[in-house]
C-alpha cells in the first residue's frame, strides 16, 4: 500500500491550507469553541448539584440500568449547551494525550483478549465524535467491549436493554404533572448520559430504535416542544445480532447512517481463547476495572483531533469514494455525505492515535470498509453471488487511484 511519507508533498508551496507547523495533536485545535468557564454544567458535564432541571431526578427506564464512574451526573437544562469540544489544555504534550488513549486502549483489552484492531476502532470512534455499531454473533464479547470503554472512562454512563415493549419515552425521557408544584416536570430518560451502551438495538421496534435518531445526530433530545441538550463528549455503543433475526426489527438506513462505524469482533484465537479461561475463569474482570480517564481528558483529545490536518488531494479521495459507491452497479443504495463526513473525521482520529498531526492515504482506506459497509445496500445480483458490501467496498479502495502530490512547478531561467 502506497503511503506519503512528507505531509509537504501533499500542500503546495506558499499554501494558506498547509499544516501548522507544530503538532495538532500537541494543543488545541484553533478553530475549535472555547471552554465553558470553570464551575459551569457545560465545563463539569453536568448540573452542579448532579440533578436534573425543575429538580427531577434521573431514575432508570423500563430495561435500563444505570451507574456512574464517579462523575457529576449529568445536566440537561435547556439553556446550557455542551455539545461542542473544547480544545486541549494549555501546555498539553502530544506525548500526555496520546498516553491517555493508550491507558484506555490498555484497560479495554486487559477484558477483551486477542482483539487490538476492535479496541483500537472504538476508540477511533470515540476521538471523531461518533458512534459504534458491534455486530456479531453471540458470545464473542460485544457486549463486554462496550461496557469495557464506557468503564474505562470517568463520565456518566447508562445501559439500556432493547426490548420488544421498549418505549421511545423510556428513551427520550416525558414531562409527569407535579401536584405539589401544579406543574409538568421532565423526567430525562436513559439516553442523558455521556456514554449510552444500547445492547441488542434491533430487538426494540423502529419506532423505539428512532427515538436515538436526534441525540445521535444533534446531540440534543426534544420532547413536548422543549430542547434538552446532551453533555459533552457524547457516544452511543449499539450491540446487535445478525444471525438470530426471530423477533428482531432490521434497522433503518437513516438509523445505520448515523453509525460512524461498524465492527465485527469474531471468533478469538486459539492462544487468546486459552487466555481468555484464565483470566475470565474465576470472576468477570469488568468487575475490577477502574476509570483510568476523565471525560475532560477525551474532550482535550477531541479538540486535538479536530485540528488534524487533511490535504485537498485527501479530501477530494475520500469524495472520490464515497462518490463510486453511488454509481457502483453492484449497489442499490450508495453512502451519503454523512458518510464522508464520517470517514474523514475517523481518518483525523486515527492519524492521531498514531501521533501524526496529518492524515495519509492509509488511514482512509484502512477504514473504509468499516465507515462504508454498514451504510449499503447491495443489488439482488450481488447478493445472489454471495458478496457483501464490505467486498464491494474493497474493491472499490483497491480500484480507486491514490491521490497525487501537486507538482511543483520549476522556476523559469533568462
Amino acid at each position: 500500500m502506497t503511503t506519503f511519507n512528507e505531509r509537504a508533498e501533499l500542500s503546495a508551496p506558499g499554501d494558506a491550507s498547509a499544516p501548522p507547523t507544530s503538532g495538532a495533536v500537541a494543543g488545541a485545535a484553533a478553530g475549535a469553541p472555547p471552554a465553558a468557564p470553570a464551575g459551569s454544567p457545560a465545563a463539569d458535564g453536568g448540573s452542579p448539584n448532579g440533578a436534573a432541571p425543575n429538580g427531577s431526578s434521573l431514575p432508570p427506564a423500563n430495561g435500563a440500568t444505570a451507574h456512574t464512574n464517579g462523575a457529576t451526573r449529568a445536566g440537561i437544562s435547556p439553556s446550557v449547551s455542551a455539545a461542542g469540544a473544547p480544545s486541549g489544555p494549555s501546555g498539553a504534550s502530544a506525548d500526555a494525550l496520546g498516553a491517555v488513549a493508550e491507558r484506555i486502549r490498555a484497560s479495554v483489552e486487559s477484558v477483551l483478549e486477542g482483539k487490538p484492531e476492535a479496541v483500537r476502532l472504538a476508540l477511533t470512534v470515540l476521538l471523531a465524535e461518533g458512534h459504534l455499531l458491534i455486530e456479531d454473533v453471540p458470545g464473542v464479547g460485544k457486549t463486554m467491549l462496550a461496557k469495557a470503554l464506557a468503564r474505562s472512562i470517568d463520565c456518566t454512563v447508562r445501559r439500556i436493554q432493547f426490548t420488544p415493549d421498549l418505549l421511545p419515552s423510556d428513551i427520550t425521557g416525558t414531562s409527569v404533572f407535579d401536584q405539589n408544584r401544579r406543574d409538568f416536570e421532565f423526567k430525562p430518560g436513559t439516553v442523558f448520559a455521556q456514554i449510552v451502551v444500547g445492547d441488542e438495538i434491533n430487538r426494540a421496534s423502529p419506532k423505539t430504535q428512532s427515538a436515538l435518531l436526534e441525540s445521535m445526530e444533534e446531540r440534543q433530545v426534544t420532547v413536548d416542544g422543549t430542547t434538552y441538550p446532551l453533555p459533552a463528549p457524547f457516544m452511543v455503543v449499539a450491540t446487535q445480532n445478525p444471525v438470530e433475526m426471530e423477533g428482531t426489527y432490521p434497522l433503518p438506513e437513516a438509523q445505520r447512517d448515523r453509525f460512524m462505524a461498524r465492527i465485527s469482533i469474531g471468533y478469538p484465537g486459539p492462544e487468546a481463547e486459552l487466555a481468555m479461561l484464565d483470566v475470565h475463569g474465576g470472576a468477570s474482570p469488568l468487575d475490577a476495572l477502574r476509570p483510568v480517564a476523565h471525560a475532560d481528558d477525551i474532550l482535550a483529545l477531541i479538540g486535538a483531533v479536530r485540528a488534524v490536518y487533511v490535504a485537498d488531494e485527501l479530501r477530494r479521495y475520500a469524495v472520490d469514494l464515497v462518490a463510486a459507491t453511488r454509481t457502483s452497479p453492484e449497489l442499490r443504495l450508495g453512502a451519503s455525505p454523512r458518510a464522508t463526513l464520517h470517514l474523514l473525521r475517523a481518518g483525523r482520529a486515527a492519524a492521531a492515535l498514531d501521533g501524526r498531526d496529518f492524515v495519509l492515504p492509509d488511514d482512509l482506506q484502512a477504514l473504509a470498509v468499516p465507515v462504508l459497509a454498514h451504510r449499503l445496500l447491495p443489488t439482488p445480483e450481488t447478493q445472489s453471488n454471495r458478496r457483501g458490501t464490505e467486498d464491494v467496498v474493497a474493491d472499490l479502495v483497491a480500484a480507486l487511484p491514490l491521490p497525487q502530490p501537486p507538482r511543483r512547478r520549476g522556476l523559469r531561467r533568462g
